[in-house]
């Protein structure tokens, strides 16, 4: 991408039941660049609006179901989280989207190093199945908010040396709220793109960025819910500045509850450094 793009997790507030054409006039109207697509309980969008966002010159992201787990003890479970994320890649070129992102499983007590082998297993299923229906979108597991969940920074950007159209998606708020607090100065979040940029070099990782944004409420158990930005301690301010001087490139999506006015806030933020 050519610049930083601000977009929205779903479609604004003040679209009400108007759909996505009145949300792209909305996103047009307070000056942010797109939307990520939510299929929050299933992969499911109507023909009409498929063809109003694919229309649409914005910038589209899409989060997959909440309802993936692939390390799931039940191979029922892991079969339907892999097809949930495959339905998911195909919608997105379908209507041109930037990229895809999911929570990627649980660790459910069992050792880290098995559970990773057990979701590069899986990936490499997907891998393999949008490989043969041609499917060339970016698929993102991000970075997760709880010690119980798995997809801690380090085990993102590992699975994604091992498969070509595998990059992480940095939940800054998820890592912060993930270790009680940290990863919340201007030192600590350069350090984060320093590591993406120098670990995933070949794919130019910080010119195809996809991050989520919000203040976020925790519990030394990890992440309790989102706020907006004004309502909690997220350092949202020296993270637009770590953007700024590493020139990062991409999508950066707001999940506060108040979705487009905290987009907005990052966004005129960003632009007045």
């Amino acid at each position: 991408m050519d610049k930083l793009n601000f977009l929205t997790a779903g479609m604004p507030i003040k679209t009400g039941n108007k759909g996505y054409s009145r949300a792209f006039e909305i996103l047009s109207d307070l000056e942010l660049n797109g939307l990520e697509l939510e299929f929050v309980r299933g992969v499911r969008i109507s023909d009409e609006s498929k063809e109003i966002v694919k229309n649409s010159p914005m910038v589209k992201t899409i989060h997959a179901p909440f309802y993936i787990n692939l390390n799931a003890r039940e191979e029922e479970k892991i079969e339907a989280s892999i097809n949930r994320i495959v339905e998911t890649a195909t919608i997105a070129q379908e209507i041109g989207a930037f990229s895809i992102t999911y929570h990627a499983g649980f660790y459910l007590g069992m050792d880290k190093d098995k559970v990773y082998q057990t979701i590069k297993t899986q990936t490499g299923i997907i891998q393999d199945i949008l490989q043969k229906n041609n499917v060339k979108v970016w698929i993102r597991p991000e970075t997760t908010g709880k010690a119980t969940q798995w997809g801690d920074l380090e085990e993102i950007i590992n699975l994604s040396k091992e498969f070509e159209y595998v990059l992480p998606c940095v939940d800054f708020s998820h890592l912060h709220a993930r270790y009680n607090g940290i990863s919340n100065t201007y030192d600590e979040f350069a350090q984060i793109f320093e590591k993406i940029g120098k670990e995933l070099e070949e794919k130019s990782p910080l010119e195809n960025f996809h991050a989520h944004m919000a203040g976020i409420e925790y519990t030394s158990k990890g992440e309790k819910q989102h706020l907006n930005f004004e309502e909690s301690d997220f350092n949202y301010k020296d993270l637009l500045k770590a953007f700024k001087d590493f020139d990062v490139k991409g999508a950066i999506v707001c999940e506060s509850p108040n979705i487009e006015d905290d987009a907005k806030l990052i966004r005129d933020y960003y632009y007045s450094i």
